[in-house]
């Protein structure tokens, strides 16, 4: 195994680690939250401000951090020019959220979201501030004192969010939570890569930055309004109580995305990075195990999820959230798909950065007049099916074609999909069965996810053992070294 493979390996069980216990917190809190303090109308304020949030996060530092990971020598160079232009264009953005809050949250449909929403995206200024130290430690494959971190940063927003929840502070329990969560975050990043907190400026190295980073910014941007443009839909068309429930649902569909996604990507870019200027045979060798691995391992959590939704749904949260099974079990087909755009993203945007806008641009405009269609005929339920419909059919074969213009051949992408797709079919029905002779109790679910996990097994041993061969994770493995682990 080369160098790079073992820093990857290790980064990449680190981030899993990181993903796992904060994912699981995040899921335990969640039921607390929604059993104890909060219902759809609370929890839609909520979705309300982290879909501001989201977009706000993608464009603040205007994608300049990413030069960290990806180019080559001394970061410490340009490092202050960097935090100088997120920090400033991330306080530009933050007061230009201020003054327009009372308009965006009523034309979101949630007029009662405008304090969250000023408090909450104060994590704008902190994000353009922490990006530094984060790009670093992504750079050096450091993802142990990144975990640490991440895991502080969680407990202390979790308690924090709890504590003001049961003092009655209501929806805003969530903004003045992550905020302190995320000032506390700040100060770890600082402490685990000591010196990058320095301001600086150097006009020439500004200029090149922005030339690089502008065109994954706005990629960045339009990915967020995909993935956030139905909670505009149907906040604005169906109101926050309904918004509250297709949250709920959304959030539990992306449960395979943060698992298996989360972790890969922690890691991905900067292998991605690596391998940008080696062989084609290397860049596709890397690209397929990478891919591989991350389809067998969202597999059975999304189908999982989608045959047992509503069970899932009113086992764990109650039964107030039963309408959230339906939009469930079109969404978890969005979060597998997500999973594999998101990879093929990663390794799109260390070559074909422009391009990437262009695919980005096309996904969020056809996406808009489909799920206004779907919300106004069919509600929620269509807003979900409607995200399926254009990610599984207009999206996804744009992506294959361009990776295949990269020397990632679609037949060796389709050919990883085969196992974990015959064992999805079969885990299925296991869970099916399961669930249908002994009730969605405790019981009937843990047996139709031991069982069904149980089934999957036979499919995808003989991808692992292939990959821990050092194959590429297909039949025919590529010849080239595997580049990630």
């Amino acid at each position: 195994m080369t160098d790079l493979n073992r820093r990857v390996a290790t980064a990449a069980r680190w981030s899993l680690v990181n993903t796992i216990v904060r994912r699981v917190g995040t899921f335990a809190s969640g039921v607390v939250l929604a059993r104890l303090f909060f219902g759809p109308y609370e929890w839609g304020l909520y979705a309300v401000g982290l879909l501001v949030l989201a977009m706000l996060l993608s464009l603040n530092e205007m994608g300049v951090s990413l030069a960290l990971v990806r180019w080559k020598g001394d970061i410490r160079r340009f490092a202050p020019t960097v935090l100088t232009l997120s920090t400033l264009s991330s306080s530009a953005f933050y007061v230009l959220l201020w003054f327009s809050a009372p308009a965006l949250a009523k034309a979101l449909g949630s007029p009662d979201a405008t304090l969250m929403l000023r408090v909450l995206c104060v994590s704008v200024i902190i994000d353009g501030i922490a990006c530094l130290p984060l790009g670093q430690l992504n750079r050096e494959f450091r993802q142990f004192p990144r975990t640490v971190v991440d895991i502080l940063n969680f407990a202390i927003n979790t308690a924090a969010t709890i504590a003001f929840a049961a003092a009655g502070v209501g929806a805003m329990s969530f903004a003045w939570g992550s905020l302190i969560g995320n000032l506390v975050a700040l100060v770890g990043f600082g402490l685990c890569a000591p010196g990058m907190l320095r301001f600086g400026w150097n006009t020439e190295q500004a200029k090149q930055l922005l030339r690089y980073g502008l065109p994954l910014a706005s990629a960045s941007l339009l990915t967020l309004g995909i993935v956030n443009v139905d909670s505009v839909v149907v906040g604005s068309i169906l109101g926050p109580a309904a918004l509250g429930i297709y949250a709920m649902a959304f959030n539990m569909s992306s449960w395979p995305v943060r698992m298996v996604s989360e972790t890969a990507r922690r890691v991905s870019f900067a292998g991605f990075s690596r391998l940008a200027d080696s062989s084609q045979a290397e860049f596709a060798s890397g690209f397929i195990r990478a891919f591989t691995l991350v389809i067998a391992a969202a597999v059975p959590i999304c189908v999982v999820l989608g045959v047992l939704a509503t069970p899932i749904i009113v086992f764990v949260y109650g039964d107030q959230w039963a309408a959230a099974g339906l939009p469930l079990q079109f969404l978890v087909a969005l979060g597998l798909l997500r999973t594999a755009v998101e990879l093929a993203y990663d390794c799109l945007a260390t070559r074909v950065r422009k391009t990437l806008m262009f695919m980005q641009a096309w996904w969020l405009f056809t996406l808009i007049p489909l799920l206004i269609l779907g919300a106004h005929l069919w509600g929620v339920p269509g807003v979900a099916a409607g995200h399926v419909v254009v990610a599984a059919v207009l999206v996804s074969p744009v992506f294959v074609v361009v990776l295949g213009r990269l020397g990632i051949p679609a037949g060796q992408i389709l050919l990883a999909c085969v196992r974990p797709a015959l064992g999805g079919v079969a885990m299925g029905v296991v869970a099916w069965l399961a669930h249908h002779w002994l009730g969605g109790g405790f019981l009937g679910l843990a047996v139709a996810g031991v069982a069904s996990f149980a089934t999957y097994v036979p499919f995808v041993l003989p991808i692992i053992k292939r990959l821990r061969s050092g194959g590429a994770g297909t039949e025919e493995p590529v010849t080239a070294e595997p580049a990630l682990a």
